[in-house]
């Protein structure tokens, strides 16, 4: 309203300086009344936007405009390629983009009163007259079906210890308190129930990892990505088979030259990408390197850590005609992880009762991880409303866990004297002791999937099915033991029935065994056969929109494994729904309910028990989800637009597979014994606080509990109670090539203090709350938003983006725990819980250019 009323506030300023306001006041008042009638009844559509240039850079100052019967009304991209147009109501127009640098281009645009509509275009180097479009929805498809969509260019630019895609999923939809870790968990879901797709193609992560350190990179390389999609729950069915969420990523498809480099004191990537002459033929092709030395030098434990992460990815596309396109996406990585701890010391206690913890080490840890992933997709337009995909992949994973690590530990007093040569020293000792774990695990996995895909749009009705094959091949071999010795006598397990040890005191007569142990081998082969079929829709009710999905899943599988019995034939179905409505306000408001069965099926890790044993006969785990939604945009009264997103859920959860998290290293019970339940709230707010960026800010209360055996109700190990997050980006206003990048996250403390071999009924302990701030500072040579442009000769006009930042992790160096390291004190019977601290502060330079 008031934009329209911008041109007589202006008039309005005229006349009073000419001293002829008293002669139309009358005038202006009637003219205010009948503009402000015709506002309030019917609003004029606007189509808005962000223009790219072909290396997906925001192109400023292009001009956006169209000749109508009531005259030209026109635009300007802003230095963002943000544009945002009227358009008049039911009335076909064509709007002009022009720029000096790009071909002129041109849109039939028809819309109807009330609607908004967002249209994004990449500008090419002539005429290019775009297709005929008729607009006639006020939302897209992604906002109806609840998927949050988030900008490449912001998580390329968030500052964090693990940089990449996870990390903004922690702060908008999961949880995570651990930021060595790509893994997050969401709405009470372990690290296993998370689906991710590449190019419709689902990714595998490791199986051997226990910790976050050594996890190096995730799979996803974020310089590669054109766009990301997330959905915490209540999903369709032609998502997998998954309880939690599901993250669907697309590659770039380049349409021209380019390199991107990237460089810090934690490794470095490069990216190149091209196109044939004939355009047929494009490609993309980055290589990483990782080297978190710096993070894990961090830690409390002195360690000789040699670490080596690398990877290397592409992904080529084929377009032989307008009709089918050709894509291979293909991935080699190997991470090594060579780990030699020396000392440790970490002070806890009180201020009264100061306690120390020292340890020796002696031994090493040397992890290796290759894997190998290849996927071919062809995608053939048969018909205007008949598309066809056609998948294959192979992932190979080859992984090696080799550890000998001896700890010899003091447990006493702390020296408080300050003037002491001592200070900070044990003392006095407590206890002395030493623990030894061995472990030589092996594992060669292979899985192979076949996909045919299927996508029919009928007038207002969107009909898709897919038929998928799975055939996983997995040896693992499994040999671990932990010996434990305190004040000279050895520890017998707490969970196996042996004569009673109080060495010194009495002899000990029974056998001596591990602490805690697990021997195996296992050959493991899974056949699978799943397939989904789902209906959408859109139509008015009333002057409501709505908008239905229905849909179902179904799943064959049969497990053997050798020196086992052969496990029965499984089959779950999985029914799905979702119904969104958008009510003929004046706001601009959604509502959607969604929700079905979502089965599990069991992967390797969730077959073998806690002894490395196999059990074939394991059962999907399910959950019923019931998600209640509400999706409010709106704008302020300076034009800066926000969304408002809340949503209620709850899962009933049955057949559960019960297991222990320690750090990232999920055990299971495989045995299906136990019934749990979630629920929470969710609220996400972003947009423009500042002009030109965008920031987030979520908000989410959880409780989940599960019942074993009917002992009662005990919270599960991801019950994460509270989580705020915030992504906030700002600039300098007078030195606008200064960025600032703002990672903010608090979370409430995990229940995993306790040991993971203790009865979870009769010990229950919670980790501290985690609080942790990285911070980013970049100075923006040449890029997108900088004013100042160079002469051909001048060697920053090479660069289409040049940038140098400082980055702070931990900026207020909270000391977050991640686990305890449990130690016994023979004097007084008790047992020590003493955190196991992740990062502290660190300062890291990161170069960014862009050609």
């Amino acid at each position: 309203m008031w934009e329209i009323l911008l041109p007589l506030k202006h008039i309005f300023s005229e006349l009073k300086k000419q001293r002829l306001l008293k002669k139309i006041n009358k005038l202006f008042t009637l003219a205010f009344l009948l503009v402000s009638a015709v506002v309030f009844a019917q609003q004029k559509p606007i189509m808005y936007g962000i223009l790219l240039d072909e290396n997906r850079q925001p192109i400023e100052g292009v001009n956006v405009y169209y000749a109508d019967i009531e005259g030209t009304v026109r635009t300007i991209s802003d230095v963002n390629g943000f544009y945002k147009i009227e358009i008049p109501i039911e009335r076909e127009v064509v709007v002009w983009f022009e720029h000096t640098s790009f071909k002129l281009s041109s849109l039939d645009v028809v819309m109807q009163a009330n609607d908004t509509a967002e249209m994004n275009f990449i500008m090419l180097t002539g005429h290019t007259e775009l297709q005929n479009v008729v607009i006639d929805k006020t939302v897209d498809r992604k906002r109806v079906e609840g998927i949050i969509s988030v900008s490449p260019e912001t998580i390329r630019k968030i500052p964090g210890a693990m940089p990449g895609v996870e990390n903004i999923i922690k702060i908008i939809g999961g949880n995570s308190n651990n930021e060595l870790s790509t893994q997050y968990a969401v709405r009470g879901g372990n690290y296993d129930e998370n689906l991710v797709y590449v190019e419709d193609v689902e990714i595998y992560r490791p199986f051997l990892i226990r910790s976050g350190q050594q996890e190096g990179l995730s799979f996803t390389n974020t310089a590669m990505v054109e766009n990301v999609d997330f959905s915490a729950g209540g999903f369709q069915a032609r998502y997998g088979d998954k309880l939690s969420s599901v993250l669907d990523i697309t590659y770039r498809r380049p349409v021209d030259f380019g390199a991107q480099l990237e460089a810090s004191f934690l490794g470095g990537s490069l990216t190149v990408e091209g196109v044939s002459k004939d355009k047929k033929w494009n490609a993309v092709v980055g290589g990483r390197y990782r080297d978190n030395s710096l993070l894990v030098n961090s830690q409390q434990t002195e360690t000789n850590y040699k670490p080596t992460f690398a990877d290397i990815q592409t992904m080529v596309n084929f377009n032989p005609n307008e009709k089918w396109e050709i894509s291979f996406l293909g991935n080699v990585s190997e991470n090594k992880y060579h780990y030699q701890p020396f000392y440790r010391q970490t002070n806890f206690g009180t201020i009264d009762d100061p306690i120390a913890l020292q340890i020796f080490y002696d031994g090493q840890e040397k992890d290796e991880y290759k894997t190998y992933f290849g996927a071919l997709k062809s995608t053939y337009i048969v018909s205007e409303d008949f598309t066809l995909k056609v998948i294959g992949s192979i992932y190979h994973t080859q992984e090696q866990e080799h550890f000998d690590i001896l700890a010899q530990y003091a447990l006493g007093e702390v020296d408080t004297n300050i003037g002491s040569e001592t200070f900070g020293d044990v003392r006095f000792a407590r206890a002395v002791g030493s623990e030894l774990n061995h472990g030589r695990n092996d594992l060669d996995a292979l899985i192979v999937n076949a996909e045919v895909k299927g996508f029919h749009d009928l007038e207002k009705n969107k009909i898709e099915w897919g038929v998928k094959y799975t055939r996983e091949d997995i040896h693992d071999r499994l040999v671990e033991w932990q010996v434990i010795d305190s004040a000279g006598f050895s520890i017998n397990p707490p969970i196996v029935d042996l004569p009673r040890n109080d060495q010194p005191y009495n002899p000990y007569t029974g056998p001596l065994v591990p602490y805690s142990g697990a021997r195996a081998t296992n050959f493991t082969q899974v056949n699978r056969f799943s397939g989904y079929a789902q209906w959408s829709r859109r139509a008015k009710w009333g002057r409501s929109e709505v908008w239905m999905n229905a849909g179902v899943r179904a799943q064959q599988w049969q497990i053997t494994a050798r020196g086992y019995e052969d496990g029965d034939s499984k089959i779950v179905v999985s029914p799905r729904a979702q119904f969104s409505i958008k009510p003929a306000w004046e706001m601009d408001m959604l509502f959607r309910l969604s929700g079905g069965y979502y089965y599990q099926p069991p992967f390797y890790r969730e077959l073998r028990a806690q002894d490395g044993s196999i059990n074939t006969n394991v059962d999907a785990q399910r959950s019923v989800h019931v998600v209640l939604s509400n999706d409010y945009s709106f704008k302020t009264k300076k034009g800066k637009k926000f969304k408002l997103v809340s949503e209620a859920y709850y899962k009933t959860l049955t057949d559960v597979n019960t297991y222990t998290l320690e750090n990232v290293r999920i055990r299971y019970r495989a045995n299906n014994d136990a019934v749990a339940y979630t629920y929470g709230l969710d609220m996400r707010l972003n947009g423009e606080f500042v002009p030109g960026t965008e920031s987030w800010l979520s908000f989410g209360y959880m409780k989940t509990e599960e019942n074993l055996n009917d002992r009662g109700y005990i919270s599960r190990p991801t019950d994460q109670r509270l989580k705020f997050g915030i992504l906030f980006q700002d600039y300098v206003p007078n030195i606008p090539n200064i960025k600032m990048y703002l990672n903010l996250v608090y979370n409430t403390g995990l229940p995993g203090g306790s040991p993971s071999y203790a009865d979870p009924y009769i010990y229950q302990s919670r980790l501290n709350d985690y609080r942790r701030a990285d911070i980013g500072f970049s100075y923006v040579f040449t890029g997108p938003g900088v004013e100042k442009k160079y002469d051909e000769d001048h060697w920053l006009s090479t660069f289409k983006e040049l940038s140098l930042g400082l980055e702070i992790f931990n900026l207020f160096n909270n000391q977050n725990a991640i686990t305890n390291t449990w130690v016994r004190d023979v004097y007084t019977k008790n047992q020590y819980g003493i955190p196991n601290y992740l990062t502290s502060r660190v300062f890291s330079l990161k170069l960014s250019a862009r050609i």
